[in-house]
């Protein structure tokens, strides 16, 4: 598995704003109107989706295996009519009562069709609800009508290189006292039952395991061994999407496979909100349409001048002094920022001519490298 292929930005900002879209899977009701003040948890929207075909083989329940145009003579309930999970479906007696076949119905719904071809009956369970929580707590700032809603709020945002699982919250309890250390079992004990737990340069599969059985809802770290995460995950990973994981936590890796020092300014925002709720979603997509693994720390009580503020000091592109993380060669993963930015053309081992760009990495090595192979960290 290759973490290569990222396109650049990943973004870490201590204060922007952070807008989401909830929507419904289908057309449905907002539970909300605009303006309205919400909770991380709050639903947002429902609907009601259709639900599950069911084929019930009747003419083998009943043993009508030459005569399927006579299931229709057994039925206990006709098309159209509803039935709840274990009522009598069809069923006949014979033989003065010696002999008595019943077929019951799997699923509380409706029965949509009787075959005499087949000998088959179709049920179609009952819809089931479907609800959108806010996933972040703040402000409602567009109802989509029978959709959902854009939800706004202050926040620190940190993005990841790669995650597996899915939404979830919990408050951030940094355990790691350097971006370097490791993030072993040891380490998880109750009091880590329900936070977003921070560590450093890698988590051990051991630590893996016994974050879930202890009810941690999140863990952020630097590096995984891949076998450490198929092990958990029981299957290779890629990374074209995740994020419909049922694992029971969200895995967040900031720099790469591997143990990998996370990013001493991710790790000094982390513990500057230590202790405070974060919004955490593993999800990835490196393909067409990028979706990045993230972290979203709500910041209440914010004022928008210090919103602006903070949007006035960021950089746009690349200039001396931008943070950068080397995405390709033997510097992969390397964090660093630019120290220059050479105006003539560069002749590199494929015989292209690229623009470079020169950087200091955080061990104080420098190198010259094409800008196509560094991404702003933001």
């Amino acid at each position: 598995m290759s973490l290569e292929a990222y396109t650049p930005g990943l973004k870490r900002k201590s204060l922007c704003s952070v807008v989401k879209t909830r929507r419904l899977p289908i057309e449905g009701e907002v539970l909300v109107n605009e303006g309205d003040m919400v909770s991380y948890d709050t639903a947002v929207a429902r609907a009601m989706v259709p639900g599950e075909v069911f084929i019930v083989k009747v003419v083998v329940e009943l043993g009508l295996f030459d005569n399927p145009e006579m299931v229709k003579n057994y039925m206990q309930k006709g098309e159209g009519d509803t039935i709840k999970k274990g009522e009598v479906l069809a069923g006949y007696r014979a033989f003065f009562g010696l002999k008595h076949k019943v077929c019951t119905c799997p699923v509380d719904g409706t029965i949509d069709h009787i075959s005499t071809v087949s000998g088959e009956v179709v049920i179609r369970s009952n819809k089931v609800p479907v609800e959108v929580k806010s996933y972040i707590p703040g402000k409602v700032v567009k109802v989509l009508p029978k959709e959902g809603v854009a939800v706004e709020t202050n926040a620190a945002f940190i993005q990841g290189i790669f995650g597996v699982g899915g939404e979830t919250h919990g408050d951030i309890m940094v355990i790691s006292e350097d971006p370097n250390n490791t993030l072993d079992a040891e380490q998880i004990t109750p009091e880590c039952v329900g936070k977003v737990l921070v560590g450093g340069s890698l988590v051990t599969g051991e630590a893996l395991k016994k974050a879930l059985d202890t009810g941690v809802k999140g863990i952020v770290v630097g590096g995984i061994k891949t076998k450490d995460l198929a092990s958990f995950l029981g299957y290779e990973v890629g990374v074209a999407i995740t994020g419909e994981e049922e694992i029971g936590l969200t895995l967040i890796i900031t720099e790469g496979l591997g143990r990998m020092k996370m990013a001493q300014k991710t790790f000094d925002l982390m513990k500057e909100f230590d202790g405070k709720l974060a919004c955490i979603n593993g999800a990835t997509q490196i393909r067409a349409g990028v979706i990045r693994p993230e972290i979203i720390i709500p910041r209440e009580g914010v004022e928008a001048s210090e919103l602006a503020e903070e949007a006035d000091s960021s950089h746009g592109g690349l200039e001396p002094g931008t943070s950068i993380r080397v995405i390709e060669g033997p510097y992969f993963g390397s964090m660093g920022h630019v120290v220059s930015l050479p105006p003539e053309l560069l002749l590199i081992e494929t015989e292209s001519k690229v623009r470079v760009l020169e950087a200091e990495l955080e061990d104080g090595t420098r190198i010259v490298i094409p800008r196509a192979n560094v991404e702003i960290i933001e």
